[in-house]
């Protein structure tokens, strides 16, 4: 659409998470490195909130990528959509985990077959990490049910076999409180919205990775715009962003004021 008018090489505002965009602005790095903290700290749960669109999910997978490039440590097990029962969860984590099972074992027996794995990669000097994305749709049952895997005891000398890592909205802590889990205590980090500077490399950063090696596109005012139109939230940016350029593009403008910016604004008021 606007990819050659602007000289891009694709698209810079996709609300697809990319770890190739992931900017290492203050929260977001602030976040990351309270992860990789908690996992040295071998804090069995890691609690990681924000509002919807914050950038929980870009966090989720670059950690989930800087895990499995450490050779011989860290196992990795992903459920980006938790809205499971326990026995759905339990069968999500064995998949995960390429572990071999009868589809129709139980929910126990699927508990005994990942707990065993568990523990002999704990042995081989192995630890689990289960990232569970949008964490707050998890029903009760399901949160249960990973909380007996943390109660597998670690071995003398062994790493400790299960460390999970929650990112949800702050539905989440109503959750929490819910359940009748006080021991499971998480340690706790919930990401920020982005300030006005932020915006500001956040954009420059997304058009540079997608390609662009002109001068400003966004005016100063331009950005302004942006910044209080989304009330730094990355994914409104990104929507915000991407409709502007489509205007410019549709004027035949090669650069972005805010003219283009309230228009883009409007357009999505509209809808």
């Amino acid at each position: 659409m606007y990819i050659q008018h602007f000289g891009l090489a694709q698209y810079p505002f996709s609300l697809t998470p990319d770890t190739q965009y992931f900017l290492k602005l203050p929260s977001q790095q602030r976040a990351f490195d309270f992860i990789v903290e908690a996992l040295q700290d071998e804090s069995c749960f890691t609690k990681i909130t924000g509002e919807v669109g914050i950038g929980k999910t870009i966090l989720c997978r670059k950690v989930l990528k800087a895990l499995d490039a450490l050779e011989n440590r860290y196992v990795t097990a992903l459920i980006p959509n938790p809205v499971l029962d326990e026995v759905s969860i339990m069968y999500a984590i064995a998949e995960e985990l390429k572990l071999s099972f009868d589809p129709c074992e139980s929910y126990y027996a699927l508990l005994k077959v990942v707990s065993e794995e568990l523990i002999r990669l704990s042995v081989l000097g192995w630890t689990t990490v289960l990232l569970i994305d949008e964490a707050q749709a998890m029903t009760e049952e399901s949160l249960e049910a990973i909380h007996l895997l943390t109660a597998i005891e670690k071995g003398a000398g062994h790493p400790m076999p299960l460390q999970i890592i929650l990112f949800g909205q702050p539905e989440l802590d109503d959750l929490l409180q819910r359940l009748a889990l006080h021991e499971l205590s998480p340690v706790s980090y919930e990401l920020a919205s982005l300030d006005r500077d932020d915006v500001e490399a956040y954009l420059d950063h997304r058009l540079i990775k997608a390609g662009y090696n002109g001068s400003n596109l966004f005016t100063h005012q331009a950005v302004d715009l942006i910044f209080r139109g989304s009330n730094g939230i990355p994914r409104l940016i990104n929507i915000i962003a991407h409709k502007a350029l489509m205007v410019a593009f549709g004027k035949s403008d090669y650069a972005l004021t805010d003219k283009h910016i309230k228009l883009a604004l409007e357009d999505m008021q509209s809808v």
